[in-house]
């Protein structure tokens, strides 16, 4: 794809769309865990593996945030016509990624139940929780090499053939699943096993894709090393961003600790509804993708004004696609929450946080964007400071102020959106000053 020259809407929703197919297609084959152990292993075993996200997303973001680096650098490599660093870079990339999945795998496998036992997790799932989790890390090697070597593909705009693989080892995921549960009568370890092969295939087929690409961009088992000096680059935009997922997910630990003493009904009914929550937050993390990767090329080139049409392109079509989605599922949450559970109590916490969450998600959309505006200029800190001190801070005091004094479970969800709003209007305010110092003179006084 060429970023750097012609019309721009279309070409963002190219790259914008498969992206967002893959993730909610990755998180349809999660959510696949999830039905299944709900609808033939019970509350309990839908509870355990439902409420495992925030643990895996805080052990996991600092390592996807050095793939959003990658991303960054590789494409302003590509807007420089620079192919010595990018082919360094891709190696760089991918060899970093085999490092860090052993790392969260190690990590991972030893303080899985610590943890647990410090979010309070209901006992009577607390076990089950345990098992499924220390399965699941033996995975992350093959996952980090999946999302690096997506990272690398974006980079030039191909999003279509990570969708495809994706594809292929959800469906595969799928089967596995119904075949362990039901065919096996296993619970949790049965869709953390099937979990776990799914994401050796996915990383095999994008690797099998580098070593037959073309160019700068394909790989060489043999040139598996690590550039210092592209390495800083990765970790100058990545840690910034990796830091605030971590962040992100400390914060939501504690509310997750908090909706556990809430009890397993409404824990397993929040993991109900958290699965079209994250299909929106995919649909319009493809459109802050397509910010970061396409202000990264043409920042790199130098073409300053077609950056900003970049971030009010991503805006407006993100809006479109991310409203109507979250619209949707609201017009059917009586109907589309019977996938994961038929159990009515269940069921009544579930609605209440899809009518109330999905509602404020389009907010959620501008402050994504224009934090990956600032990461495709290399001002990565600035957000991710900013959504730290915006989001998880609000969660946190309202965790700890708050809900002690009006324990339900409709005061602990309303913190998701009242953080929203706040971080996006000192997002948007840092975006306009950081274009300032990025663009220089290069735009007119009166651009929006």
């Amino acid at each position: 794809m060429d970023m750097l020259s012609g019309s721009l809407w279309n070409k963002i929703l190219i790259f914008a769309l498969p992206l967002a197919a893959s993730s909610i297609l990755q998180q349809l084959f999660n959510s696949a865990d999830v039905a299944v152990v709900g609808r033939f292993a019970g509350s309990r075993a839908l509870a355990a593996v439902g409420s495992n996200g925030p643990i895996i997303n805080l052990l996991v973001n600092i390592f996807v945030g050095l793939s959003i680096g990658s991303n960054v650098v590789i494409s302003r490599y590509i807007g420089q016509g620079n192919e010595g660093k990018i082919s360094r870079a891709v190696h760089t990339s991918i060899l970093l990624a085999i490092l860090s999945g052993l790392v969260v795998t190690a990590i991972g496998v030893s303080i899985t139940k610590p943890i647990l036992a410090a979010m309070s997790t209901p006992s009577d799932i607390i076990d089950l929780s345990t098992k499924y989790l220390r399965i699941y890390f033996l995975g992350m090697p093959f996952q980090m090499v999946y999302n690096f070597s997506a990272a690398i593909l974006r980079s030039r705009g191909d999003t279509r053939r990570p969708l495809v693989c994706l594809t292929i080892s959800g469906v595969l995921n799928v089967i596995l699943n119904l075949f362990f549960v039901i065919g096996l009568h296993m619970d949790v370890d049965g869709v953390a096993i099937a979990t776990v092969i799914s994401q050796v295939a996915n990383a095999g087929m994008l690797i099998y894709l580098l070593l037959r690409e073309d160019g700068a961009l394909k790989l060489n088992i043999k040139k598996l090393r690590i550039d210092t000096r592209i390495l800083k680059e990765i970790a100058k935009i990545g840690v910034p961003s990796g830091l605030q997922g971590t962040v992100f997910s400390a914060s939501n630990v504690c509310i997750q600790s908090s909706m556990n003493s809430l009890g397993s009904i409404v824990v397993a009914a929040s993991s109900a509804a958290l699965n079209f929550e994250v299909y929106v937050y995919y649909m319009l993390n493809g459109f802050e993708h397509a910010a970061v990767t396409f202000t990264g090329q043409n920042y790199g080139a130098g073409n300053y004004k077609r950056c900003n049409s970049v971030t009010w392109h991503c805006l407006w079509l993100g809006a479109i696609f991310t409203g109507g989605l979250s619209l949707l599922f609201v017009a059917l949450s009586g109907i589309v929450i019977k996938i994961y559970t038929n159990d009515p109590a269940v069921m009544e916490f579930a609605l209440q946080r899809m009518r109330l969450v999905l509602c404020f998600q389009v907010i959620n959309l501008s402050l994504e964007v224009f934090s990956g505006a600032m990461r495709g200029m290399g001002y990565s800190l600035i957000p991710a400071v900013l959504s730290m001190l915006g989001i998880c801070g609000v969660r946190l005091i309202w965790v700890w102020t708050v809900f002690p004094v009006s324990p339900t479970f409709t005061t602990l969800i309303a913190v998701y959106p009242i953080s929203w709003i706040v971080t996006a209007v000192t997002i948007c305010a840092a975006y306009f000053i950081v274009r300032k110092r990025a663009y220089g003179k290069s735009l007119p006084g009166n651009a929006l």
